[in-house]
């Protein structure tokens, strides 16, 4: 059960864009807090059963073929505008069970107490799993919030995909992009605007399957080449 001391909760949904996430796409969602009202997952043009096992597990599924993690995460976002009543914040979450969706209630705890926009969940400050992170993705955080301090004057830590947004703050983003840019463009637009950032620690493990960035060559260098692009396209 997600807590959160001094009022009651706000209406919390979680996004989580996956693709060929079978394996654990079930126990991230058995995972999340009861107290969230909708699960969306993004079938982001699997080809295994992910749709299957996580409507079966309780979420909503989205299809969108159109391969990309910001193109899920687009779809995902105008699949719930269309909700009827929107929710008041947005938990971002990766499929693959990294993160740990137990701690959610540590994510949107600063937006509740301390009027935050936006919080990032910090694999730099949690605890990792050893083999967790691989030395490029170490590395690519390490340099991006780097670069991101030095252009922007921001204060982060990591581009953690796990992170919770106001759904006001997220639109008034303008958010376009769809592929390895997603999280860094969010971070620097929030920043651009002088909305309210903080970051809170959070655990990672190893995850369940092979990543699709950091797995293979062609992803660590697509997602460091646009990282790159990104904070320099914004500046």
């Amino acid at each position: 059960m997600m807590k959160i001391k001094g009022g009651d909760l706000p209406i919390v949904d979680v996004l989580i864009p996956a693709y060929n996430e079978e394996g654990s796409i079930g126990k991230v969602i058995l995972a999340i807090p009861k107290a969230v009202r909708h699960i969306v997952v993004v079938n982001n043009g699997s080809e295994d059963q992910t749709a299957q096992v996580a409507a079966k597990a309780g979420a909503l599924v989205v299809d969108e073929p159109r391969k990309g993690y910001g193109q899920a995460c687009l779809a995902g976002m105008e699949f719930l505008k269309h909700q009827g009543v929107a929710p008041e914040i947005l938990v971002f979450l990766d499929g693959d069970y990294s993160d740990f969706p137990e701690q959610m209630g540590e994510i949107i705890r600063p937006i509740l107490q301390e009027g935050m926009d936006m919080v990032i969940g910090s694999r730099a400050l949690g605890n990792r799993e050893t083999g967790s992170m691989t030395l490029p993705q170490v590395f690519g955080n390490w340099l991006s919030t780097t670069l991101m301090r030095w252009i922007y004057g921001t204060k982060y830590t990591d581009l953690g995909p796990f992170r919770a947004i106001r759904w006001e703050a997220l639109w008034e983003l303008g958010m376009v992009d769809r592929n390895y840019g997603w999280t860094i463009e969010m971070q620097i637009k929030a920043a651009k605007k002088g909305m309210k950032t903080t970051e809170v620690p959070v655990d990672y493990r190893q995850r369940i399957g092979v990543s699709k960035v950091s797995g293979t060559v062609r992803g660590v260098f697509g997602a460091g080449y646009k990282i790159l692009w990104t904070i320099w396209k914004y500046r």
